[in-house]
């Protein structure tokens, strides 16, 4: 049965930085294209802690190859990023490659003839990359950024900067349940030792010397 035709009408905007135009490979398998793009990294692209600021440059250094189901993409991407580090909250700023390789499926054809949800599509003879290098970028940023392998991070109980203070910073802190005995103990004086047995109906004491009782 014949595939539908299809409108060469497409959602994309040829313009869009990530929107790539595949026209020069005219499908046919073996043909192939290098680019070399500076493109402004989109919104929202970063995890919790660690991202790409908007609009920062990203580096592409791309291959697109025609095959025949479709266009290979195969790239490297270098990113700016911006974050905090996890462990002493400093500012960090640097920049990382992350590499990614992803087949574009002709929109009148199935890769390998069967139907896959999960494949990415040419649009005509555009290819939107920005789930790509999405994808690639985030699954490579690290959960808990670090400004250094070795960063000590902060005190906990004053919050200086360990690299700062030095190993030898450290606070005496009381065990608080100790300290709620010593309140105790101050606020009832301790009761002095009584000596001998005497009666409970004495009052005096006994002078042995001179053999006589006083009081």
């Amino acid at each position: 049965m014949p595939h539908e035709s299809r409108s060469p009408l497409t959602r994309l905007d040829p313009n869009a930085p990530l929107v790539l135009d595949t026209r020069a490979l005219s499908r046919q398998p073996g043909s192939s294209r290098e680019k070399r793009l500076t493109v402004p990294a989109p919104e929202d692209f970063g995890v919790e802690m660690v991202g790409v600021p908007e609009g920062a440059a990203i580096e592409l250094d791309l291959r697109l190859e025609a095959v025949l189901e479709g266009v290979l993409v195969t790239g490297t991407a270098t990113v700016p990023l911006e974050g905090e580090c996890s462990r002493c909250l400093d500012p960090i700023a640097s920049s990382f490659e992350a590499d990614f390789q992803e087949l574009f499926v002709y929109d009148d054809t199935r890769s390998g003839g069967n139907a896959d949800d999960d494949e990415l599509r040419l649009e005509g003879d555009f290819i939107d990359l920005e789930p790509v290098l999405r994808d690639a970028v985030l699954l490579a940023l690290p959960l808990s950024p670090l400004c250094r392998d070795d960063c000590p991070g902060l005190c906990p109980d004053c919050g200086a900067r360990l690299a700062d203070v030095g190993p030898g910073h450290h606070h005496d802190v009381a065990d608080p349940r100790w300290a709620a005995l010593r309140d105790i103990a101050g606020d009832t004086p301790p009761a002095s030792p009584e000596r001998g047995n005497g009666s409970s109906g004495s009052h005096g004491s006994f002078d042995r010397r001179e053999g006589k009782q006083e009081g």
